[in-house]
C-alpha cells in the first residue's frame, strides 16, 4: 500500500513532531518549518503516514481543512499576511521530497520580491512543456 513505510520519515518521527508542531486535531498536526526565507512557513501534516494527498481518508480531509482554518488564524494574528500559498506536491515528479503527504502553508506579502506569483507560475513557463506536446519548433527544449 502507498505510503506505508514509517521508517526513516521525519514526519512520524516523535522527536521532531515534539519539537516543530504548533497546532494539532485528532488527524493532523501543523509543523513550523525552519526556512529563513519563508517567515511564518509551515506544513499540516496528517498523523498517519500517508504517501499523498490522494491516500488521506475522508476524516483526515475534514481534519485537515479544519486545522488549515485554524492555522491561517495563527498566522494572520503573528504575521499579518495579505495573502498565502496553499499546496501540495504529489509525487516526485511533482516535487514532492518527502514521502509522507503535506500541505504547504505559505504566508505571502507585498514587499517580496517575488509577490504576485504563484503557484503555478513557473509550471506554465514555455521551457517546461513536454517535448512530445510540443508543436512549435521556438519552444521544443534544446
Amino acid at each position: 500500500m502507498a505510503g506505508s513505510d514509517r521508517t526513516n520519515c521525519r514526519f512520524c518521527d516523535e522527536a521532531v513532531l515534539a519539537r516543530d508542531t504548533r497546532l494539532a486535531n485528532e488527524h493532523c498536526r501543523f509543523l513550523r518549518t525552519s526556512d529563513p526565507v519563508l517567515v511564518g512557513a509551515g506544513i499540516i501534516v496528517p498523523r498517519a503516514h500517508r504517501e499523498t494527498v490522494f491516500d488521506l481518508t475522508k476524516e483526515e480531509w475534514a481534519a485537515t481543512y479544519r486545522l488549515l482554518r485554524e492555522v491561517k488564524r495563527l498566522l494572520d494574528g503573528e504575521h499579518h499576511p495579505p495573502g498565502y500559498n496553499v499546496g501540495w506536491n504529489c509525487g516526485g515528479v511533482a516535487g514532492q521530497k518527502v514521502f509522507h503527504a503535506h500541505l504547504h502553508v505559505i504566508p505571502r506579502f507585498a514587499d517580496e520580491p517575488l509577490a504576485g506569483k504563484g503557484i503555478r507560475d513557473w509550471i506554465k513557463e514555455p521551457i517546461n512543456m513536454r517535448p512530445a506536446e510540443t508543436t512549435d519548433p521556438d519552444l521544443k527544449p534544446r
